[in-house]
């Protein structure tokens, strides 16, 4: 009688502690979560607090922006040549 008791114990517990988790993980992580975007905002400045108009460009804009050519030098020498041969 008392294995009995202490296996329905054990059932209760576990399937007790699997339904408390599964309704205090999805808050214990939203508080995570929560806290962690609250340091994080503190230490580097929270940007979501600044407003897209401060920006130049207009929304659905497409600025292409590109590097110019690099512009080679030929009378530059770079090094000596030599032209290796194949020995059998």
């Amino acid at each position: 009688m008392v294995l009995l008791q202490t296996i329905l114990i054990v059932i209760l517990v576990y399937y007790g502690l699997k339904l408390l988790l599964k309704w205090l993980a999805p808050k214990l992580l939203n508080y995570a979560v929560k806290k962690t975007s609250e340091r994080f905002g503190q230490q580097f400045g929270n940007p979501q607090d600044f407003d897209d108009s401060h920006t130049k460009e207009k929304e659905g804009e497409t600025i292409i922006s590109k590097k110019p050519p690099r512009r080679s030098n030929p009378s530059k020498k770079v090094g000596e040549y030599i032209d290796f041969e194949e020995i059998d």
